[in-house]
């Protein structure tokens, strides 16, 4: 570890935990001296666009302005 607190991965780890350039990542502390660096999924980003097809389009917009009634 630097002094600036910074560390080095390997890269053949990091492929082999499949992460890549621009991911995030979370790290947390497990134990002493022991972190855990964990692939950072946006729930929302993996959901999106699942429901494609299933409203025609500006059903969903007329629902909502009955919502506002």
């Amino acid at each position: 570890m630097s002094s600036k607190n910074q560390v080095t991965l390997p890269v053949a780890a990091l492929r082999a935990a499949g992460l890549e350039p621009g991911d995030e990542v979370t790290v947390r502390p497990i134990g002493a001296s022991e972190i855990v660096i964990a692939a950072r999924g946006s729930r929302v980003r993996s959901h999106a666009g699942i429901a494609t097809g299933i409203y025609e389009p500006g059903e969903l917009d007329r629902l909502r302005d009955e919502w506002d009634r």
